[in-house]
C-alpha cells in the first residue's frame, strides 16, 4: 500500500484503507466514562496534522502509548471523521527502525518548512538590521542575532498557532519588517529605528522557549519563563553590551514586554508607546495572516472550507474568488 500524506488523507473517501509515515506530535492519556483508558494522539507531516482517538482495544494502543513526542511511526488504518474533521481509525502503529530513520529524504517528508527560501530571508533580515540608523540600537540588534546564530534562522514561531514550522520565526519576522517598511510613512509619530529594532527582536525568546527537531515542544525555561521574558533578558543584556542609551533601552524593552498585545495573551505589559502599539498590531496582523496562508497551502482541492483554525475562531473559506 502506497504511503499517503496528511493532505491526501484529508481528501480521501471515508472507509478507505491507508498507510502513512508520520511524526508523533502529542500523546495524551485519558480515561473514558466507563473507566477504560484511551489516547488522544496528534500525528503530522510537512503537509499538515490531525488528531485521533485510540482506544485500549486497538492494536495501535500499546505502540502509541509508549511513543515519545517527536518519534516517527508508520501507521495503518481506515479514513474516518469526527465533527467534520479527519479522525482515522488506526489498526496498526510501529516505530521506524534505525535504518528507516536514516533515510535521506525522511526529514523533508516529515518537517514542514517555510515556503520562502531561508537564505533569501536571512539576507533580507540582515538588510533590515542595517537600516537602523542609530549605531548603538543597530548594535543591540546585532548582538542578539549573533548570540542566537543559526538557531534564530531555523526556529519555528510557535508550536501550533502561526508560522509553526522550520524557519517560521524568520519568515514571521521578515514579513513584519516588510509590513513596517510599508506602513511607517503613514505614521510619522512612530520612531522608525525603535519600531524596526523591536520587530527584529520581539520574538527572539522563542529560540529558547521551543525545542525539538521533529515535533516542537516548550523547553524547561519556556515553561518557567516564556518567550516574552526570555526575549526581554536577551535584549537587556545586549543593550548593556552595546551601551545603548537608557531611554532607548527602556523603550525597546517595553516593545518586547508588550508585543503580545493583551495581558491575557501573554503580554507582560500593555503597549504604552507609539512604537509598542505599532509593533503589537503588526505582530497580530502577520500572525493571523500566517494562519490564513498556511491554511490555503494545506487546503484540499475538494473542500470549500479548512478545518477550524483556533487562532481565527473558526474555519477559513479556502476557495479563491472568481476572476
Amino acid at each position: 500500500m502506497a504511503e499517503s500524506s496528511v493532505r491526501e488523507l484529508k481528501s480521501a473517501e471515508s472507509g478507505r484503507p491507508f498507510a502513512s509515515v508520520l511524526v508523533v506530535r502529542k500523546v495524551t492519556g485519558k480515561t473514558a466514562a466507563n473507566g477504560n483508558p484511551f489516547l488522544s494522539v496528534e500525528l503530522g507531516d510537512r503537509t499538515g496534522s490531525f488528531s485521533c482517538t485510540v482506544f485500549n482495544d486497538s492494536p495501535a494502543f500499546e505502540s502509541l502509548r509508549g511513543a515519545a513526542e517527536g518519534s516517527v511511526v508508520r501507521i495503518e488504518g481506515k479514513i474516518d471523521s469526527y465533527q467534520g474533521r479527519l479522525s482515522p481509525r488506526l489498526a496498526r502503529a510501529a516505530a521506524l527502525t534505525p535504518e528507516e530513520l536514516a533515510a535521506p529524504d525522511l526529514i523533508a517528508h516529515l518537517v514542514e518548512r517555510s515556503p520562502e527560501d531561508p537564505a533569501v530571508m536571512a539576507a533580507e533580515c540582515n538588510a533590515f538590521v542595517e537600516r537602523i540608523a542609530r549605531p548603538e540600537l543597530r548594535a543591540t540588534v546585532r548582538v542578539v542575532l549573533d548570540e542566537l546564530g543559526d538557531g534564530f534562522f531555523a526556529a519555528p514561531a510557535a508550536i501550533s498557532m502561526h508560522h509553526a514550522y522550520r524557519h517560521g520565526l524568520l519568515e514571521h519576522t521578515v514579513h513584519m519588517a516588510r509590513a513596517a517598511a510599508a506602513l511607517l510613512p503613514l505614521y510619522p509619530e512612530v520612531d522608525a529605528d525603535l519600531a524596526l529594532a523591536g520587530i527584529l527582536l520581539h520574538d527572539t525568546g522563542k529560540t529558547i522557549e521551543y525545542e525539538g527537531a521533529l515535533a516542537t515542544k516548550r523547553s524547561r525555561r519556556g515553561v518557567l519563563q516564556g518567550h516574552v521574558v526570555l526575549g526581554y533578558q536577551l535584549v537587556r543584556r545586549a543593550a548593556l553590551k552595546a551601551k545603548l542609551d537608557l531611554e532607548l533601552s527602556e523603550r525597546l524593552e517595553h516593545i518586547i514586554l508588550s508585543h503580545q498585545g493583551e495581558l491575557a495573551w501573554g503580554a507582560a505589559a500593555l503597549a504604552a508607546t507609539p512604537e509598542a502599539v505599532f509593533v503589537s498590531m503588526i505582530d497580530n496582523l502577520d500572525a493571523r495572516m500566517g494562519m490564513v496562508q498556511q491554511a490555503l497551502r494545506q487546503a484540499s482541492p475538494e473542500a470549500e472550507f479548512s478545518d477550524r483554525i483556533a487562532g481565527l475562531g473558526g474555519p477559513l473559506l479556502t476557495r479563491r474568488p472568481p476572476a
